[in-house]
């Protein structure tokens, strides 16, 4: 079966990198220039980084752009990625599955005829209009819950709850322009130290912690961008580099709500719905 997951930040890797893991055939696709900050865990980096790799916990994506990198990714067991903002892959190969796991808080794009399995992360869809399923990504007692009817929980605005911060972790961009690296990724910060610049605008730590993630250097961000997000658990390093328990949840009810949707469509209307090689 042919999944096809539009997004590749450290969220989306996480629900990549689980089917991945349970056999699935997948392409992922992504804009030119991804945004992520959790870098060392996002299949997204592949884009930028000059052998189009990027590995995440022993899984190999590849940035690609024909059929026939994509049937070699297959065969390679690797994870192929192509830069398509618009879904025209959809059209061309007519997957199983689409999951929109861009975390936009909005749609972007994708409808329910993509696939006979359409599936939506977060706020932005509706259950059942938009997308076949649902899948709350807001922080709590709901995370990772599967809705058929309706949709998840609004966007807040404010960061889940770590070590007891929430907005205070997270560093937004405060003016447009180029942002210069000055730490990376694991760096043990102290509030108010400088972690980089825009355009000569000191970027400051907000508390101290790890930095779990820092946007790349040289990225034209946008006033108001996240461009850092720092934990302030210092005995979390190996976190760092691990696909977070939220990318982990999220991913398993992405599984969980294929296979629901196989077992439903498959006793009203025979496997052959999903392809006669089911």
């Amino acid at each position: 079966m042919l999944a096809i997951i539009r997004g590749a930040g450290d969220l989306a890797t996480g629900v990549i990198h689980r089917l991945y893991k349970c056999g699935f055939k997948i392409l992922v696709l992504e804009i030119d220039k991804p945004s992520s900050i959790r870098r060392t865990v996002s299949f997204s980096e592949c884009i930028y980084n000059l052998n189009g790799e990027q590995v995440v916990e022993g899984v190999k994506a590849r940035k690609i752009e024909t059929l026939e990198e994509i049937k070699k990714c297959w065969l390679n067991k690797e994870i192929p990625i192509a830069i398509d903002s618009y879904g025209k892959w959809i059209e061309k190969l007519k997957p199983n599955i689409v999951v929109d796991a861009i975390i936009a808080k909005k749609n972007l794009g994708t409808t329910i005829m993509m696939a006979p399995i359409t599936i939506g992360l977060g706020p932005g869809f509706i259950a059942g209009k938009d997308v076949g399923i649902v899948i709350e990504t807001m922080r709590g007692h709901n995370l990772g819950r599967i809705i058929k009817v309706g949709e998840a929980e609004k966007n807040t605005g404010n960061p889940g709850d770590i070590g007891g911060f929430t907005t205070e972790r997270v560093i937004y961009a405060k003016v447009s322009g180029k942002f210069k690296s000055l730490k990376k990724i694991g760096d043990i910060v102290k509030k108010d130290e400088t972690i980089g610049t825009i355009n000569n605008e000191v970027v400051s730590a907000s508390i101290d912690g790890l930095l779990r993630g820092i946007i790349r250097d040289d990225y034209e961000v946008k006033k108001g961008l996240k461009i850092a997000d720092i934990d302030p658990r210092l005995n979390q390093y190996n976190n760092c580099f691990t696909i977070s328990d939220k990318a982990r949840a999220l991913g398993g009810s992405v599984v969980e709500a294929i296979f629901s949707e196989i077992v439903e469509k498959g006793e009203k209307d025979g496997f052959k719905y999903f392809g006669e090689n089911f």
